[in-house]
């Protein structure tokens, strides 16, 4: 019984798939899946829910253009116990990054910037960076001026920031060391503070260290500053452009950095594990604003509106007869940038994996010990959300969910892979 009613639930959301866009339903056999073999993704993400590590999820698994999984799991919200529903919406964080990624690749394409270009051609403010060195780094140490910061002093950034720095997280800008520590001191956003207005303040904050040189993941400070440059280049407010170029073409209706009143009933809670378990966050709306479009972190999403992005990727760059991106252009956000500067950092594996144009890449599946292609890129999100683009196995995969907790990745990742059967 218990079978049959989820073979069930999955039969009603397959039905549900056209209103999504050209990715539509088929049988997994048909696209070289097992379906019997599908049903243990459901396993899989239960064995969480019933540990208490999640409260629910939605799974999504395209291979060959058709969709070949799609399922509910747990529970929206663990007060009024609402179930989990396929058309659910996420905060998806930094899985807007590479919605970003190609938006500036767009712009590339129609010449209107170049990879190479500094920021300071599009925003002023970043002319003449300067970088944040430690005290105790530096032996002998050096004087400081009266009324100077005890613990850095500011050297000459060697070159300018470019667009390529802050496509790949190498710009030292917002990433996690002094720079960051000085940006919310000197330079905080305020509740009224739009792209244009916040992001040229950016240019007085000390880089984290010379541009080039490092990998640092720049959460939001670094696409922010994209998406304002999109705002430049394109003359519409990011939020515009995102829905006129990019969502509407690919048939994204639930796509937004605010979720709508007419929607809201639909977005997922989001928690935090705590020692007495899961806990509503405090802050249920994230990264997201209706003034203030983050670039590097403030969409929400569903799993079906997210699968067109990816399947658009997967494609070449092209879905539901509109175009995009090159395949070219893809295939260069989909490349390493970053040699072996990315192995090991946040969280990653310490060997086989490579960073593009705001995607991770999987250089070696071997060596970096995921169960995932080699070739294989995509990105994740604070929350929990995660998807992986396959192109040697024609394949599109997505997890759902509000709590972020890794092992439910793994296991997902493992589930999908064991079910292809040819």
């Amino acid at each position: 019984m218990a079978r049959a009613f989820l073979s069930s639930m999955l039969l009603s959301a397959l039905l549900a798939l056209p209103s999504a866009g050209q990715v539509t339903s088929g049988k997994p056999e048909d696209a070289g899946m097992s379906g019997e073999r599908l049903q243990r993704i459901h396993q899989a993400v239960a064995r969480h829910i019933e540990a208490g590590e999640i409260s629910g999820a939605v799974t999504l698994v395209a291979r060959h253009g058709k969709i070949v999984h799609f399922q509910a799991h747990g529970l929206m919200d663990l007060e009024s116990k609402k179930p989990m529903t396929t058309d659910a919406i996420f905060r998806i964080a930094s899985m807007t990054k590479p919605i970003t990624g190609v938006a500036v690749m767009m712009m590339v394409e129609e010449g209107k910037l170049r990879l190479n270009d500094p920021v300071s051609k599009f925003i002023p403010e970043f002319k003449d960076s300067k970088v944040a060195v430690p005290r105790d780094s530096i032996t002998p140490r050096p004087s400081r001026q009266p009324g100077g910061d005890p613990d850095y002093y500011l050297a000459p950034a060697w070159r300018e920031i470019t667009i390529r720095d802050l496509l790949t997280h190498t710009s030292g800008l917002i990433s996690g060391g002094i720079g960051a520590r000085e940006a919310a001191r000197s330079t905080p956003k305020t509740p009224t503070d739009t792209l244009a207005s916040y992001i040229p303040k950016l240019g007085s904050v000390p880089l984290d260290f010379q541009p080039g040189t490092e990998w640092a993941y720049s959460g939001t400070g670094g696409p922010d500053v994209l998406g304002r440059i999109v705002e430049i280049v394109s003359g519409q407010p990011y939020d515009e452009f995102l829905r006129t170029r990019i969502f509407e073409p690919l048939g994204m209706k639930d796509t937004f950095f605010y979720t709508p009143d007419d929607r809201r009933a639909r977005l997922v809670t989001l928690y935090e594990e705590s020692p007495q378990g899961l806990r509503k966050t405090a802050n249920q709306d994230g990264y997201s604003s209706k003034i203030f479009f983050s670039a590097g972190a403030g969409l929400v999403s569903t799993a079906a509106d997210y699968l067109q992005f990816a399947q658009m990727l997967l494609s070449g760059g092209r879905l539901n007869g509109h175009v995009l991106l090159s395949p070219r252009t893809v295939q260069l956000m989909a490349s390493n940038h970053v040699g072996e500067m990315f192995n090991g950092k946040l969280g990653r594996p310490a060997h086989g994996m490579g960073y593009g144009l705001l995607v991770g890449v999987v250089e070696d599946s071997v060596a970096s010990g995921l169960r995932v292609s080699t070739g294989s890129f995509g990105w994740d999100g604070a929350f929990g959300t995660q998807a992986w683009i396959d192109p040697r196995e024609k394949m599109v995969s997505l997890v759902m969910m509000q709590t972020r907790v890794a092992a439910v990745q793994r296991d997902f990742e493992n589930a999908v892979m064991q079910a292809i059967i040819e």
